[in-house]
C-alpha cells in the first residue's frame, strides 16, 4: 500500500492535524476546502467566486497526488445559503466539465469563518484506462 499526502499551506492543517489531500493506492480524499489564500478568506459575500476558489484549491491538491478532474467520483458542497445553489453549482460544472462526478449540496448553519459561504470535499479514484 502506498500513501501520498499534499498540503496547501493553510495554517489550519498544522493546527488541526490534517493534510489537504491523501492518496492511498488508487483512492484520493480531499479535505474540506474553504475559499482562502495565504490564510485569508477571499471574496466575502460572493458565492460564485468563493466556490471557484474552493475548486481551484481542490484541483491543485488532486494534481499534487497524481489525480485530475476526470478521476473525481464524488463532491460534497456545504453552503450557508442554499439560495445561491445555482452559483455554487455553476462553479462545480466549470471545474469538472466533461467528467461530472456525483455531487451533494447541503445547507449548514455555519462554517469555520463567519464570511465563508462554501466548503468543498472531494473523492477520486485513479485507475488505468480500460
Amino acid at each position: 500500500m502506498t500513501t501520498q499526502r499534499s498540503w496547501s499551506g493553510s495554517p489550519w492543517e498544522s493546527r488541526a492535524g490534517y493534510c489537504r489531500a491523501i492518496r492511498v493506492d488508487d483512492r484520493v480524499w480531499v479535505s474540506g476546502t474553504g475559499p482562502f489564500r495565504d490564510g485569508e478568506l477571499v471574496h466575502p459575500g460572493d458565492p460564485a467566486l468563493q466556490a471557484e476558489r474552493c475548486f481551484q484549491i481542490v484541483l491543485e491538491a488532486l494534481a499534487e497526488v497524481g489525480a485530475s478532474p476526470e478521476h473525481v467520483v464524488a463532491v460534497h458542497m456545504y453552503v450557508t445559503d442554499i439560495r445561491a445553489a445555482a452559483e455554487f453549482s455553476e462553479a462545480h460544472r466549470r471545474a469538472f466539465g466533461e467528467h461530472p462526478p456525483t455531487s451533494t449540496l447541503l445547507q449548514v448553519s455555519a462554517l469555520v469563518h463567519p464570511e465563508m459561504l462554501i466548503e468543498v470535499e472531494a473523492e477520486a479514484v485513479v485507475r488505468e484506462a480500460v
